[in-house]
């Protein structure tokens, strides 16, 4: 027998709120935790070589270049044109310094061209103290 004709069955519904701030709380989290890169930045990976460890001066212009010849002059970007306008970025970034060591950071795998140019620029800048970074075997 049935005795419940005249009802109308009530449908089970979902409650949505307690599940929407789990994922505010996840989403918090995630957020919190984590580490964003640094695009201002070129990655270089170093050539190896074997040799002492130079001490630190404080009359240094360090220019970076990564594999896709990407340029930096002091961890600042800088948009190479040519060879004459990264001299001026040079002799902007040395000041009133007189003769600095240009600390040529050149990727392993950029092309021999782009560290010419920096060597290059720094002659037309009138730095003849010119050194490069590598990385120890």
């Amino acid at each position: 027998m049935n005795f419940q004709r005249g009802r109308s069955r009530e449908e089970p519904e979902i409650n949505l709120i307690p599940m929407i701030d789990v994922l505010l709380v996840i989403l918090i989290f995630m957020m919190v935790t984590t580490t964003y890169a640094r695009f201002s930045e070129l990655q270089i990976n170093l050539p190896q070589a074997s040799g002492d460890k130079s001490s630190p001066q404080a009359n240094q212009i360090s220019v970076s270049v990564d594999a896709t010849e990407h340029y930096a002059v002091n961890n600042a970007v800088t948009v190479f044109t040519d060879v004459d306008a990264l001299a001026q970025v040079l002799q902007k970034a040395g000041g009133s310094r007189k003769d600095p060591v240009i600390i040529i950071n050149a990727d392993a795998k950029a092309p021999h061209q782009a560290v010419i140019n920096i060597m290059e620029a720094a002659r037309i800048a009138g730095y003849a103290r010119i050194t490069f970074t590598t990385s120890r075997k």
